[in-house]
């Protein structure tokens, strides 16, 4: 009994850099690391993108085009032990005069300990070293091995190289799935089709082969149809990984869209988190904390407006409560924007650090017993309701050894125009009125 065919993403796998689709930043004629390919010089290095875009194909490239032995390792499965026996085979070969490339697939997902265990192995030249991640390397793979590796980016396929992948497959009689449709024939694909199975896979090759050889499995007259392929795509999301580089970039770029007065970037950029699973409580957090770090005071009615929207995706959930996040997306894109009290907390919480426990003057304390009061306790406190306008011009509230501050400075937008003109009338009352900044004197 013949052994099962393989899947049709790893049989089309690239077998020369002219098959290779998309990376044309990387693998154009006179690019570094097609030179490098051309010339067959070999060295360590780090392949960062999203899935299907050809980390792995372009390690096994490498060690075809320099005739060097290639090891693979999956961080999700192999351990120290399975470290260990690779790099003893690695030795071997060397004694054979053989290079040795050692690939290591998702080695984000190898704690410290266990990527420490390739840096003898790198330096001493017993393996060339190609680690394959979908995670920020800079927070990832620790900096001894980083410091041996070169770094490359790959990024999304593009609809075009996702179509020229799938064309490929499609006419391919030894690799692919050409002639075998009913009656020996290629397979057939409308336009419509094509376009459908592009925008489903993603920018991930792997995902449209997938896709296009179960749609040529069901396809019993020869011709892949649009809605066959609607069908098999149907409950997919976007790439989005959960506490990842695409999580925090998606969830930043949110945030910017917001504090930027872009209503349409900021919704986009809900609906993409969300059709991507992210978890609507998180962003309920972080819309509450655009409200309070962004808008503040230039418009007293985010805060609230962005905590009855955490409330009512709580109490209707989703779809409909997806509603009510977004338009209080739209609410802080579109409102004044004031970070004066967020900068204003930061500067006091300096001070606090900078200054330690000073006493309250006893001017400021309660006196509720004769002692407190014999102590002085009360004294000369001025209560702000007897004084004209409500008050006490001249008054100083912090501690009598720290020098004069002005944390909060409002902004000329929103609400906090009329805050301003208030302060600057009180200030007017003062005996000796005088700007302030936070520095020291």
């Amino acid at each position: 009994m013949s052994e099962p065919l393989r899947p049709l993403a790893d049989r089309m796998r690239p077998q020369s850099i002219d098959e290779f689709a998309g990376q044309r930043h990387l693998l154009a004629p006179g690019r570094a690391l097609r030179v490098a390919l051309e010339r067959g010089q070999l060295h360590s290095m780090i392949l960062w993108g999203p899935p299907g875009t050809g980390k792995t194909t372009l390690a096994r490239l490498f060690a075809r085009v320099v005739d060097a032995e290639f090891l693979a390792l999956s961080a999700v499965m192999a351990g120290v032990k399975d470290i260990r026996a690779a790099v003893e085979e690695a030795r071997r070969f060397r004694e054979q005069g053989r290079a040795t490339v050692l690939f290591l697939d998702e080695v984000h997902r190898f704690n410290k300990a266990q990527q420490d265990l390739f840096l003898p192995y790198v330096e001493d030249g017993t393996i060339v070293f190609i680690g394959a991640t979908t995670e920020n390397p800079s927070f990832e793979v620790v900096s001894a091995l980083l410091s041996r590796a070169r770094v490359y980016v790959l990024k999304s396929l593009t609809s075009d190289d996702i179509s020229a992948v799938v064309q490929r497959a499609l006419t391919d009689p030894q690799r692919g799935i050409g002639g075998r449709a009913p009656g020996g024939a290629d397979f057939t694909i409308d336009q419509d089709a094509l376009l459908a199975l592009c925008a489903a896979a993603d920018g991930d090759a792997r995902r449209a082969l997938g896709t296009l050889e179960t749609a040529a499995d069901l396809a019993s007259d020869g011709h892949i149809s649009a809605a066959t392929i609607q069908d098999l795509a149907a409950g997919t999301r976007r790439r989005f990984d959960k506490g990842g580089d695409q999580f925090y970039d998606q969830i930043s770029a949110l945030h910017k869209a917001v504090r930027g007065s872009d209503p349409d970037a900021s919704l986009y950029w809900l609906a993409r988190m969300l059709d991507g699973g992210c978890d609507p409580a998180y962003l309920a957090r972080r819309i509450t904390r655009m409200a309070v770090e962004d808008i503040g005071l230039g418009d007293p009615r985010a805060l609230p407006l962005a905590l009855e929207a955490w409330e009512a995706y709580e109490r209707l959930g989703a779809p409909e409560g997806e509603l009510a996040l977004a338009e209080c997306v739209v609410f802080l894109a579109v409102a004044p924007k004031s970070n004066a009290v967020y900068t204003a907390w930061g500067m006091a919480k300096e001070d606090v650090a900078k200054y330690g426990t000073l006493d309250v003057p006893a001017r400021f304390r309660n006196a509720p017993t004769k002692l407190m009061r014999e102590l002085g306790h009360g004294q000369g406190y001025r209560y702000a309701h007897e004084e004209a306008d409500a008050y006490a011009a001249g008054e100083r509230y912090l501690p009598d050894e720290m020098p004069d501050r002005r944390y909060y400075s409002p902004v000329q937008r929103g609400f906090e125009i009329r805050i301003a003109e208030a302060m600057a009338r009180r200030r007017a009352l003062d005996p000796q009125t005088k700007e302030t900044d936070r520095k020291d004197k």
